[in-house]
């Protein structure tokens, strides 16, 4: 029962329960419990990224080279912390979140990364900008743009090396570097985001702190203003609002062949805690750098055959947070001596001829049959053990060629969102736990 499966670039474009992050700085607190926002694929005709020209297979190798560039740039626990934190991936991030920024209001499409934390969008006067074909935002026009001073707490949680201090005005200036190269260079400052229009019932997060991006270039998309962070560090606007959506949000990813006509969703706030049966739990381990999401895999189980996730160098251990889960890389990425063993049992296990990929990117690959049966793949987490369908594990990566979507890496593992689809994924980062519930994600 091979199952073909898609990369998720998602954009995000709706919202519907009025929400403020500051409420001493707005008109009054709402007890409303968060709002939710649709998602949409990034290759779904639904999309304005959608490529009518490419086919089925180009839209997935696509997705998967852009998988591999951005797991090539997560470094391993040994390399410095500072190092770590500048290799940040720009565009690796697979969605995209559409919102209004400042007074009056100006729409822009930004990157939604679960891999960064600071959000910024390209701002007039830029020297160098990246091409965007939708128009700057010019904070002088707006009557809620705020910059932000050197010394305050948000100027204090950049990296030394990535802030210096403006000696005529002592305005807080950033300086991003990213893992390809890329950059961003301005203003750090505060504004009003919008998510929806006047007719939608708009969201009004007010004042979010950000980047005033006036020096910009590298490998992002025209499409894109910028980028919304969603990591877990002081930066991230999941962290600006945590004291409202308490430090919870989740979403449900949508296979792309069911996205023509459906999107999935991600919530914010007390309305996005999982529950009811099947729900499994997993501890979220603190590290540096705290953007990202740690978590502990401790076995992976082809049908019955349980493989310990240990490697020599920790003499058999299992290390804790020794796995990133990160919806911005589609494929997932796991030790490679680990994977060794893993190829070889699925290779038992899978009755078909094993094959190569002609073009070198999956390392385990069979002929393609209809009929073919695929084993459930148990990923044990700590306290959770998530059962991954074929739809999950096996993609169809041209025609006759059926690949496993998981791959060796000499970096930290990395749970990508191939794996997450037709899950309901909860985050919540006042109980430290990450959830995962069986979820078909077309009617959530």
């Amino acid at each position: 029962m091979a199952t073909s499966i898609f990369s998720f670039v998602t954009i995000v474009i709706v919202c519907f329960i009025s929400l403020s992050p500051f409420p001493l700085l707005c008109a009054a607190a709402s007890p409303d419990p968060g709002f939710t926002l649709n998602l949409i694929h990034r290759d779904s005709p639904l999309s304005p990224l959608y490529n009518p020209d490419h086919t089925d297979f180009d839209r997935l190798r696509n997705a998967f080279y852009r998988s591999i560039s951005r797991a090539n740039v997560f470094k391993t626990k040994a390399v410095d912390i500072d190092s770590f934190q500048n290799d940040l991936v720009p565009n690796g991030g697979e969605y995209f979140m559409k919102m209004s920024i400042g007074t009056p209001l100006v729409e822009v499409l930004v990157i939604a990364d679960t891999g960064s934390d600071l959000t910024w969008v390209q701002c007039l006067p830029c020297d160098p900008c990246y091409r965007q074909k939708s128009p700057l935002f010019d904070p002088s026009r707006s009557s809620s743009y705020r910059r932000m001073l050197c010394g305050s707490r948000f100027c204090s949680a950049l990296d030394v090396s990535e802030q210096t201090c403006a000696m005529d005005t002592n305005v807080c200036e950033y300086h991003y570097s990213y893992g390809d190269k890329s950059y961003t260079n301005g203003n750090l400052a505060t504004e009003k985001f919008t998510i929806g229009s006047a007719s939608s019932r708009p969201v009004h997060l007010s004042p979010v702190v950000f980047g005033c991006g006036t020096g910009n270039g590298g490998t992002f998309d025209e499409q894109g203003s910028g980028i919304v962070g969603l990591g877990g560090g002081t930066l991230s606007l999941v962290s600006q609002l945590s004291s409202k959506i308490k430090g919870k949000f989740s979403y449900c990813l949508v296979p792309l062949s069911e996205q023509s006509n459906v999107t999935g969703k991600i919530k914010f706030g007390t309305d996005s805690v999982i529950s009811g049966h099947h729900v499994v739990s997993t501890p979220l381990v603190s590290k540096q750098p705290e953007t990202y999401y740690y978590v502990t895999l401790e076995a992976i189980s082809v049908g019955n055959r349980r493989l310990p996730y240990t490697n020599g160098l920790l003499n058999g251990n299992v290390e804790e947070g020794n796995v990133i889960i990160d919806s911005g890389t589609t494929l997932t990425f796991l030790d490679s001596e680990f994977f060794t063993k893993l190829e070889g049992v699925v290779e038992e296990t899978v009755k078909a001829e094993r094959v190569s990929d002609p073009r070198g990117l999956f390392s385990v690959c069979f002929k393609s049959a209809d009929d073919l049966d695929l084993p459930v793949i148990t990923v044990h987490f700590t306290d959770a053990d998530v059962k991954l369908q074929p739809l999950n594990t096996f993609v169809k990566a041209d025609e006759n060629l059926l690949c496993f979507t998981m791959l060796p890496s000499n970096q930290i593992g990395i749970f990508g969102n191939l794996a997450q689809m037709d899950f309901l994924v909860g985050y919540d980062l006042q109980k430290r736990t990450v959830s995962f519930k069986p979820t078909d994600c077309t009617n959530h």
